[in-house]
């Protein structure tokens, strides 16, 4: 038997036989039809033409929907099934990917761009590596912003050379966070990635190079040959550093001795060069008496830290004590990253202190800076660090090309 039950009200509209409003003489009825045969369940079904029409071109739809629907419940499932890389032993890569006394955790020589993102969030031996140089760029873009709310940078020269060493101070923390994701996808990769870091890491110090010598010059050498050479001699230091760095990982599996002090040797010899200025301001004020201002005091945190880098970088502790113990956690490589950028911190509050503290001093005795000596230095540098980067990445790139090795074994035969 089948039963009707009246649901709601129907609107008349407008045009309509009686007065606009709601009417139930047109109802809509709902009756109920039998479902599965084995449950006994009945099915509302609503015996109107209009519904029925709308419910004819909706059971598609609405199926359709329920489709994605069910696809959009089901991804976040798919994401967590995911697999992560495999990791590999010392034993299980090849020489070129082993790192001194860390035992495990390599991830696959031959991994794909997807592979290298995922497992910067998966537990290895370059995980550290990669957060302690991606998250503090976002630190300096912070604080780079900060600046760029108070200070013209577009129209007020005296500002160009701290804006070439925020730039460059964001750039290289980045670049070395990338270089570590994307080393494992192939011996070649792996040396231009980190030829790109090289390059970064001499900007920088050209950056430093410009703005200690814009602010942070002592009195005395204020217009002096050094002062007025000091940026051209930063380029070519620059050009030095990523020469000598990315030449260093030719010799490295034949002389890897050798290969690290030229390494080590590449970026000292800026490093030396571009605290020249601000060791002898700080020998001035300790030796003579004098009480330091914030700007050295930050300067000398900063000269701290660096020289726990450089030992860091070049001691392998504290793993080299115990191989096998710090090879996820606590290796020297990740003590050598955050080292640095505390260092990088203290280094930019002092630029920032100086060049505020000694604007007045230095328009009124010193040249102000130009476009070429600050920004146009850092094109030309770009510029010449990218054709060396060019030189050394592309006998590489030419091996890594198919058919290159059996072009190269035929023409040996």
């Amino acid at each position: 038997m089948e039963v009707k039950r009246r649901v709601f009200p129907v609107w008349r509209g407008i045009g309509a036989s009686s007065a606009v409003g709601w009417s139930q003489g047109w109802g809509r009825c709902l009756r109920w039809e039998p479902g599965s045969q084995e449950r006994g369940s009945r099915i509302p079904v609503f015996d109107y033409p209009v519904w029925l029409l709308f419910c004819r071109r909706g059971r598609a739809r609405l199926r359709e929907v329920c489709q994605r629907g069910r696809g959009a419940i089901r991804l976040p499932t798919d994401l967590l099934n995911l697999k992560l890389p495999q990791l590999f032993d010392i034993h299980q890569v090849p020489m070129v990917f082993r790192e001194d006394s860390i035992i495990s955790g390599y991830r696959h020589p031959q991994s794909s761009a997807m592979d290298c993102v995922l497992s910067s969030f998966q537990m290895n031996n370059e995980t550290i590596n990669i957060w302690t140089h991606f998250l503090p760029t976002w630190y300096f873009m912070w604080r780079f912003l900060a600046l760029c709310s108070t200070m013209n940078f577009l129209n007020d020269s005296y500002t160009w050379p701290l804006l070439v060493y925020m730039l460059l101070i964001c750039i290289y923390p980045f670049t070395s966070s990338c270089a570590h994701t994307f080393s494992s996808m192939s011996a070649e990769s792996r040396h231009i990635c980190y030829f790109f870091d090289y390059g970064a890491l001499s900007l920088y110090s050209l950056g430093c190079a410009i703005s200690y010598g814009y602010y942070v010059m002592p009195d005395c050498w204020v217009n002096s040959w050094l002062h007025q050479h000091f940026v051209l001699i930063a380029i070519g230091n620059s050009l030095f550093c990523t020469s000598m760095s990315c030449y260093s990982r030719f010799v490295e599996l034949q002389f890897p001795k050798r290969s690290k002090a030229l390494r080590t040797g590449a970026f000292v010899v800026p490093f030396i060069f571009d605290t020249v200025p601000l060791f002898y301001r700080a020998l001035i004020c300790f030796w003579g008496g004098g009480t330091p201002s914030d700007a050295l005091s930050s300067h000398c945190y900063h000269l701290l830290f660096a020289f726990l880098t450089c030992f860091l970088f070049t001691a392998h502790l504290p793993e080299r004590l115990a191989p096998g113990r710090f090879d996820y956690i606590g290796h020297s490589h990740q003590l050598f990253h955050i080292s640095a950028v505390v260092g990088t911190h203290f280094q930019m509050e002092g630029v920032v202190a100086d060049m505020m503290s000694r604007r007045a001093w230095l328009q009124l005795h010193g040249a102000t800076p130009s476009f070429l000596g600050t920004i146009g230095a850092l094109a030309v540098s770009v510029a010449l660090n990218l054709a060396v980067i060019g030189i050394f990445s592309a006998p590489l790139l030419w091996k890594s090309r198919p058919g290159s090795a059996q072009q190269h074994a035929h023409r040996e035969q």
